[in-house]
């Protein structure tokens, strides 16, 4: 899969403080809910990644929804041409979305305790990635269908999808 430049999304706090021109609502889609639209084809998971407004995830996002792309072809939940649809839908989102790299910051911040523990490895990176998009955690909303991501984000001070 092709992968988009990691960049600083519009309306985000960059470092030095400013906020940036154009500023719009940022949502960090984040993997169950992207694995959702795509092979549950869950239709408020699909509202929720087309809402208006600056879509963002972390490239790990990519590595989890083709592994379970993967795991449905292996287990005979999909067909091959179902699959092949799926990882198309995927990196037609990946062209339409911001991909933020896991950075060294952003592993340092999963590693740190959360409002609600336990919590896996995998989502503290993904909540540490939409922490780093900006200091007013309000103008990010988190889009997801994991229990642990919710109660995580609101904690946070995330609006949460």
């Amino acid at each position: 899969m092709a992968k988009r430049k990691a960049t600083q999304p519009r309306g985000v706090r960059r470092p030095g403080g400013a906020r940036t021109e154009g500023a719009a609502v940022t949502r960090y889609i984040e993997s169950s809910a992207l694995v959702a639209a795509v092979l549950e084809s869950d239709p408020a998971a699909r509202v929720s990644i087309r809402a208006k407004g600056e879509r963002v995830t972390s490239a790990l996002t990519f590595a989890e929804a083709n592994r379970a792309v993967l795991r449905a072809r292996l287990a005979g939940r999909i067909t091959a041409q179902q699959q092949r649809a799926a990882l198309l839908t995927l990196q037609l989102f990946a062209r339409r979305c911001h991909v933020v790299s896991v950075t060294d910051t952003i592993l340092a911040q999963a590693g740190r305790p959360f409002p609600v523990e336990p919590i896996r490895t995998l989502d503290a990176i993904h909540l540490a990635t939409a922490g780093a998009l900006t200091e007013q955690p309000a103008f990010v909303t988190i889009v997801t269908r994991d229990a642990r991501i919710r109660d995580n984000a609101f904690a946070l001070g995330h609006p949460v999808e």
